[in-house]
């Protein structure tokens, strides 16, 4: 978590407000080498500009399209699916919610923080006029993230208060997923796999089970899976348990040995592993970093 400085405090104390960053935001042309799987505390919007790219948010496969653009609450599991290597270019808003409340959000506006708490995840098209107001202020808020002084620091705060009003006018009208979310044959049988495993992640699972459970061959399910999402079933399905194992062991006090069988895993030594290899820590060590609770 973030440290803060109280309202009295001045010169070097104030630049510490500043290298806390409780918000950052990146205009990113760049393609990362691996797109993984991931989930953070902090919300995120992110706004597509260019490319050819599907996004996964927990068990839900979206087309993207310029100018379309996603909010997503704390701990949401997702990733980008790209069709095209060539471009990808998107800008992306982290914050911390706790400081946005504290700091940010003022007494005369109604809950700011609404579309993220009550939506939860949601992907909204915008309209030719919605989207040349939110490239603008997004302009702003890169070009203020770019500076270091305290004064562009505390302009920063006044235009991500004003883009989060933005954000607000357009969830009082949410896109219509359903309607807006185009996706191919082989898009909606992943969308298929990803939902039955949001379901029965905890349980064992075999390819003969989903199978059975989506009426479709298992090589092919194998094959598509693999093809849209750039990794396998079984590695989405790892991936997935240890999300799970994340949010019970900062959110709750139960035994690391119990979370590893509560989430899927028949042996500690096996939850252990994974656990390290996708996270870079131990479960123990993750819990001591982030006994934080989960908004």
């Amino acid at each position: 978590m973030y440290t803060y400085c109280n309202d009295n405090v001045e010169g070097v104390r104030n630049l510490a407000i500043v290298q806390a960053k409780p918000f950052t935001v990146n205009y990113l042309t760049t393609i990362p080498e691996h797109l993984v799987y991931h989930t953070h505390y902090q919300y995120e919007i992110y706004y597509f500009h260019e490319g050819q790219v599907s996004y996964l948010i927990n068990d839900r496969i979206y087309k993207l399209a310029p100018g379309d653009l996603i909010l997503m609450h704390g701990m949401t599991l997702h990733k980008a699916l790209l069709e095209n290597q060539d471009v990808y270019k998107r800008s992306v808003i982290h914050f911390d919610p706790l400081y946005f409340e504290e700091h940010i959000q003022p007494s005369y506006t109604n809950d700011l923080l609404a579309p993220f708490t009550q939506l939860k995840n949601i992907h909204l098209s915008l309209s030719v006029e919605a989207k040349t107001e939110c490239e603008t202020l997004l302009n702003k808020l890169t070009m203020l993230e770019q500076q270091s002084d305290l004064y562009a620091y505390q302009k920063s705060h006044i235009v991500l208060l004003e883009f989060m009003l933005f954000v607000n006018e357009q969830c009082q009208q949410p896109m219509d997923s359903e309607q807006r979310n185009n996706t191919s044959t082989k898009e909606q049988h992943v969308q298929n796999i990803i939902t039955y495993i949001e379901q029965h992640y905890a349980k064992d699972m075999t390819l003969d089970q989903l199978q059975q459970a989506l009426h479709l061959n298992k090589y092919y399910l194998s094959k598509t899976f693999k093809e849209v999402t750039r990794t396998t079933i079984f590695q989405y399905l790892l991936e997935r348990r240890i999300y799970a194992a994340k949010l019970l062991l900062v959110g709750s006090q139960t035994k690391i040995t119990d979370i590893s069988m509560e989430v899927g895993f028949k042996h500690l030594a096996h939850f252990s592993r994974a656990f390290k290899q996708i996270t870079g820590v131990t479960a123990e060590q993750y819990r001591r970093q982030n006994q934080v609770s989960i908004i």
